[in-house]
């Protein structure tokens, strides 16, 4: 993997960023820190702050976005593994009415076949009895 070194602006200055990243991955970095100073510029506060007391402001926010996102994709994988464990249960839930059914489908074929059989054994028994009418 080679090494990237791309010239990005910083807070109005010009920085050297190296990394094995893609270019467009430290540009998207600096650009983070770009809108995490303007919103730091617009409070009239921090205009006001020693630059050592806005860099510790910077990087608590910089460290709470990282909790917040970690937070959420924590959040997001706790969901996804509930929906799995849901679809799981779901299949199990459709594999057991398939076998159900197939179990009914089973029955109604036999009571089918038993109807045809017990239909046949009542013809039977009319001509038998027609049959015993006739020669009384």
């Amino acid at each position: 993997m080679n090494k990237n070194d791309v010239e990005v602006i910083i807070n109005n200055k010009r920085y050297v960023l190296c990394g094995y990243e893609s270019d467009e991955y430290l540009q998207k970095v600096a650009t983070y820190l770009n809108g995490k100073y303007a919103e730091f510029k617009v409070q009239e506060n921090f205009n006001k702050l020693e630059p050592e007391m806005k860099n510790i402001l910077m990087q608590i926010n910089v460290a709470d976005d990282y909790f917040k996102a970690q937070k959420q994709v924590s959040d997001l994988e706790e969901d996804a593994q509930r929906k799995d464990n849901e679809i799981f249960d779901m299949k199990h839930e459709v594999i057991a009415y398939q076998t159900k059914m197939e179990a009914l489908q089973k029955q109604i074929e036999r009571l089918e076949a038993d109807s045809i059989e017990t239909q046949k054994k009542i013809v039977r028994l009319e001509t038998e009895l027609e049959e015993r009418s006739k020669t009384k």
